[in-house]
């Protein structure tokens, strides 16, 4: 049997690799990419910062990126931003991962497949 920790582990996703690229999750409906970057500057030279929004209301979708100058700057942003109010809402601020292809890993384990049959 699987206990729950084992369990827990194993759904685990890896530990981001520091980047200059913030993944910023919590973000208000109303909250701007301006606002977004005039909070994130407080921590550093940033390059851009983007918040993801709805293209029929145009709200932001709840996150958004922020790319700083030099990874020493982002890490500065993740301690400043992380866990913080930004317009009533409390944000959380993480390197942000790389994203797979859509498909990409399906037809990866479709190939591998196919080699042990043959």
């Amino acid at each position: 049997m699987f206990s729950s920790q084992t369990t827990a582990a194993a759904n685990a996703k890896p530990a981001p690799i520091p980047s200059t690229t913030l993944f910023i999750s919590g973000l208000n409906k109303r909250t701007t990419s301006e606002k977004l970057n005039e909070e994130a500057s407080k921590f550093g030279e940033v390059v851009h910062a983007r918040v993801v929004t709805d293209r029929s209301s145009g709200y932001s979708k709840g996150f958004g990126f922020v790319k700083y100058a030099t990874i020493a700057q982002a890490e500065q942003g993740i301690k400043g931003l992380d866990a913080q109010f930004l317009d009533g809402w409390v944000i959380f601020a993480e390197f942000a991962r790389s994203r797979t292809p859509p498909g990409y890993l399906a037809s990866t384990e479709k190939n591998t497949h196919q080699a042990e049959m043959d």
